[in-house]
């Protein structure tokens, strides 16, 4: 049983550790918290939790199987009462991606979303989309539609190899 404000946060960043663990089904080399879609979780009584997720775009059909793969890992570790909720505000970016899963894309073949600066952070001003096959700027775009609806088709020019450009959002 939870007794102290300490004990439940503790609980709750655990738990949001478990959660944000859960690997993105369309992505499966990304995590939930690396993807940026995991926006809370709350304890709400001894074995309740409800779990706050922002879908990548409304009507993201993988929020489903997020939810279930999330039920299904915090039930693992007893909680019996999970309910998880979509999240619309804020909005979702692919400013959410963490480093680490922008890290993850790449090495996977995808080129990760430039950073669109909501941050504090410096903006970059290139457009150019980095091979990640060989690090070339040099790419052309084949389709603005890929494999799911937030990725396009690019074709790098000095290597020839096609891949996927998670789009900016």
């Amino acid at each position: 049983m939870v007794t102290g404000t300490a004990d439940l946060t503790a609980l709750e960043e655990e738990l949001s550790r478990l959660a944000g663990s859960v690997p993105d089904p369309e992505l499966p080399v990304l995590t939930l918290e690396e993807l940026g879609v995991l926006r809370g979780v709350h304890v709400l009584a001894p074995g309740r939790v409800r779990v706050e997720l922002t879908p990548t775009y409304t009507g993201c059909p993988a929020v489903e199987a997020m939810s279930s793969d999330i039920e299904r890992v915090l039930h693992e570790h007893g909680m019996a009462d999970v309910s998880v909720v979509t999240v619309l505000s804020p909005a979702w970016s692919t400013d959410d991606i963490s480093a680490e899963g922008r890290r993850k894309l790449a090495e996977f073949g995808i080129a990760p979303p430039r950073h669109q600066g909501g941050g504090d952070g410096p903006v970059p001003v290139t457009l150019a989309i980095r091979c990640p096959h060989c690090g070339s700027t040099d790419t052309e775009l084949l389709s603005r539609f890929s494999s799911t609806a937030c990725k396009a088709l690019r074709r790098c020019t000095a290597c020839s190899e096609p891949f996927d450009h998670f789009k900016e959002l």
